[in-house]
């Protein structure tokens, strides 16, 4: 299938999610309008670099856009409704000022869920490392999300690299995306004594 690409640094997307954006470059005015007038659905992906025509990342999520509101000078303001991961074939050679893949639609897992265990460690870090950067979080709101929501959810907002947001991105199963998640919270979490930013050494 064809995809016409949002790629954006640091912002990725998972199914049943909702990603909420402000599009005013030209050129991703033109996806979004182009997008309305066929299926309402574009891609987020990563770029592997933060500069113009980086190479992409090859497993994005594929959204339809929602609620949307047209901007007078032709901005848009619009939430993205995550549907389905998809993965990179090919980057196609298009004259559109927006870049479009050719990609393949990855199957979900139906209804993931973890273990009692994997919950419990999965809340005991995320407390952790709520508290060490400063975050307030409603814990009771929490523990009533089910395990998805609150793994994806998590995953989707979580302040971490490019290449952990990745690799969030192409876990295959909650599982797998949980024991991650619990993996960089321990690593970001750790601040640097010199100069307090947090990283992965």
């Amino acid at each position: 299938m064809r995809v016409s690409i949002f790629p954006l640094p640091g912002a990725i997307l998972f199914p049943g999610l909702q990603l909420p954006l402000h599009i005013f470059e030209p050129r991703y005015r033109a996806m979004v309008t182009d997008a309305l007038a066929r299926d309402r659905r574009i891609g987020m992906i990563q770029p592997q670099r933060a500069e113009e025509g980086a190479p992409l990342f090859r497993i994005g999520c594929l959204g339809k856009i929602g609620e949307i509101e047209a901007l007078e000078d032709g901005r848009f303001n619009l939430v993205l409704e995550g549907e389905s991961r998809f993965r990179v074939l090919r980057e196609l050679d298009v004259v559109t000022p927006f870049r479009q893949v050719e990609a393949e639609l990855i199957p979900e897992e139906m209804h993931g869920a973890l273990s009692p265990i994997e919950r419990a460690l999965f809340e005991r870090e995320a407390r952790a490392f709520a508290d060490a950067q400063g975050y307030a979080v409603d814990w009771d709101a929490v523990t009533r999300l089910d395990d998805e929501s609150l793994i994806n959810g998590v995953s989707q907002i979580a302040p971490f690299d490019l290449a952990a947001k990745q690799a969030l991105v192409e876990a295959d199963t909650l599982a797998q995306r949980c024991e991650l998640m619990v993996q960089l919270m321990q690593f970001f979490g750790r601040r640097d004594r010199d100069d307090g930013r947090v990283t992965l050494q």
